[in-house]
């Protein structure tokens, strides 16, 4: 079968070498790409939101499935695009309808929804510009620090995490007088803060079915020893060691069969995957967010686990049959490095020639942000390669991740040479 995905960052690197091993996958094509996934299909210059280029590309290319790798495309509706148009309602598409993406594209939906199926979350309330007076009021009442959350798609910035009094009802201000964060900020939620260790839990679904796969934690500081800035991620590690059979019972219990039971009563149509960022508070798991698509870097080291073919998976998805497909995991432990441009999270440099991914034998380079330049791989991006190492136990994952990610060079690079260490 003909197979378009869409995206150009690490995640989509990694689906598209995935999904490239099908013994189903006739031909790849990656829209738009970057200078990594050509080696795993053909990359296609077409914008993830442009979705009569996207439908017209699906008919003329015999297209039999559309996976979508990023969030935009899934809030922005793609879904219900092929589904309303005759000649593509037929292609499956990997991803929820614009409805179940709001899980995502809205984080008072999403409050709401656990709220109302009784999921395990923080309690919080939700503000607009007409409600700020009383949202000034309730951030006195509350326990410090406390939490600023945009309601809407924010590219990972519109969380904030307020230690004083002030500087949440400055911040408080700032997003719904100024626009902090544009349109996405017009409602904020103002939540409880839990203290705990993080990590994610990723669900695929037909809406009927469900598998969950492997666990993974991310790490987003910038800085060694989760320091300085938030990124998008600087690495991942799966699985995570204290994730353990008791504290996934209760993580699928509470809230994976919670959240799909509550996707079928609410008439929510739902095929795809659902990323539960969690956190384990003294054992007990509470949902932090739904993300409505894979993480990236969790991706990375999650599919280096999944030892069943993706397409299979993938394709039982689109017929709701996920049920018949058994979901076979490595035991093996995955690390993965993520190596970033000089300036990120801020300005960052872009166009460094990069050199060295030959010299990676022992793990997988996954691009990001990358481009070729007359047949010269340069950076474009903050976060631009991810190394991934799978190997026996976590030391030496991480070992193996961090020495390969060192073999690489561009000007002003850098990583994170503790990932992981928390966990050891």
């Amino acid at each position: 079968m003909n197979i378009l995905l869409l995206g150009s960052g690490g995640r989509e690197s990694t689906f598209a070498w995935k999904i490239a091993q099908s013994k189903k996958c006739t031909q790849l094509f990656i829209a738009p790409g970057n200078a990594g996934t050509g080696a795993y299909g053909k990359n296609v210059a077409i914008k993830p939101t442009d979705f009569e280029a996207v439908g017209r590309f699906a008919i003329d290319n015999n297209i039999s499935m559309v996976v979508v790798g990023p969030e935009e495309p899934l809030v922005k509706g793609i879904h219900d695009y092929f589904l309303e148009q005759e000649e593509l309602a037929h292609i499956p598409v990997i991803g929820p309808q614009k409805q179940g993406a709001q899980l995502e594209g809205s984080k008072d939906f999403s409050k709401q929804f656990m709220q109302r199926h009784c999921i395990p979350t923080a309690a919080s309330k939700t503000f607009t510009l007409a409600t700020l007076e009383e949202g000034l009021q309730y951030l006195e009442t509350q326990t410090l620090p406390i939490v600023l959350k945009a309601d809407g798609l924010a590219a990972g910035k519109g969380v904030l995490i307020c230690e004083t009094l002030e500087s949440a009802k400055a911040e408080l201000k700032a997003m719904l007088q100024d626009a902090k964060f544009g349109e996405a900020s017009s409602t904020v939620v103002v939540e409880q803060f839990l203290r705990g260790i993080e990590l994610s839990v990723f669900v695929l679904t037909d809406g009927k079915h469900y598998k969950i796969l492997p666990s993974a934690k991310d790490y987003k500081r910038i800085g060694e020893g989760d320091t300085g800035l938030n990124t998008g991620g600087m690495g991942s590690i799966s699985p995570v060691p204290f994730a353990d059979k008791t504290f996934m019972g209760k993580v699928e219990q509470r809230i994976v069969i919670p959240t799909i039971n509550g996707l079928k009563q609410d008439n929510i149509p739902y095929k795809g995957f659902i990323f539960i960022g969690l956190m384990n508070v003294n054992g007990e798991p509470y949902v932090i967010e739904y993300n409505v698509r894979m993480g990236d870097p969790e991706t990375q080291s999650v599919l280096s686990r999944i030892e069943t073919d993706l397409v299979d998976l993938l394709e039982a998805v689109g017929n709701q049959t996920l049920d018949k497909v058994e979901l076979k995991i490595s035991p093996k432990t995955a690390a993965t490095i993520v190596i970033v441009a000089g300036g990120y999270p801020g300005e960052y440099l872009k166009g460094k020639v990069i050199s060295g991914i030959e010299n990676v034998r022992e793990s997988r380079v996954f691009h990001a942000g990358t481009e070729l330049d007359g047949g010269v791989i340069k950076s474009s991006g903050g976060r631009v390669l991810a190394v991934t190492a799978l190997r026996d136990n976590l030391f030496d994952a991480v070992q193996q991740a961090t020495a390969d990610a060192g073999r690489i060079y561009f000007d002003a690079f850098y990583f994170r040479k503790d990932i992981g260490f928390d966990l050891l």
